[in-house]
């Protein structure tokens, strides 16, 4: 047995020297690996780095491009906005306008009903009046035998009916009892 003792250390002595041998092998190679992966890193690095620059002028102008196209549609949908609003705004200002003159002429209908009640006589009376008393007063020119007289210059209706004339009328006398 002591044979076997032997050589199972001799086989171990080898073995570790062989163990020994591999794992400074896989050391190495390890260390081979992990140094490949730190120069992977400085050189991603590097590039990202250099590239960086290139690669962010390149976002800047693609961001651009798309705020651009971004501008012209919002500005279009803008106009179209605008646009839309402005006839609706007229659409209303003609309705408001239709609406007043609407509420003008009730208001005139209204005022001439009051007055025709009251007996104030309209425009068209007082023309019509107006030319019947010329009439009679030519008839009376040529029934006497003057003259016509010169023809004064007309006054403006407005004037006529913007201050009508107001006749003070006297109170009867009272008699006082004595």
């Amino acid at each position: 047995m002591a044979k076997f003792k032997k050589a199972s250390k001799k086989k171990s002595a080898a073995g570790s020297a062989s163990a020994q041998a591999h794992a400074e092998q896989l050391s190495g190679k390890l260390s081979e690996s992990a140094q490949q992966i730190w120069l992977a890193g400085v050189g991603a690095f590097g590039r990202a780095q250099a590239e960086g620059t290139k690669l962010f002028e390149a976002l800047v102008k693609e961001g651009l491009s798309f705020e651009q196209t971004a501008r012209k549609f919002a500005g279009g949908r803008a106009d179209a906005v605008r646009d839309a609003v402005e006839n609706r705004v007229g659409v209303a200002r003609e309705r408001a306008a239709d609406t007043w003159d609407k509420l003008e002429k009730v208001f005139e209908d209204r005022v001439q009903r009051a007055l025709t009640k009251l007996g104030v006589p309209g425009r068209d009376d007082l023309s019509a009046l107006i030319d019947r008393v010329d009439a009679l007063n030519a008839e009376l020119r040529k029934v006497n035998g003057s003259p016509a007289p010169r023809k004064r210059a007309a006054k403006p209706a407005a004037a006529k009916s913007a201050a009508p004339r107001k006749t003070a009328r006297k109170a009867p006398a009272r008699k006082q009892a004595k």
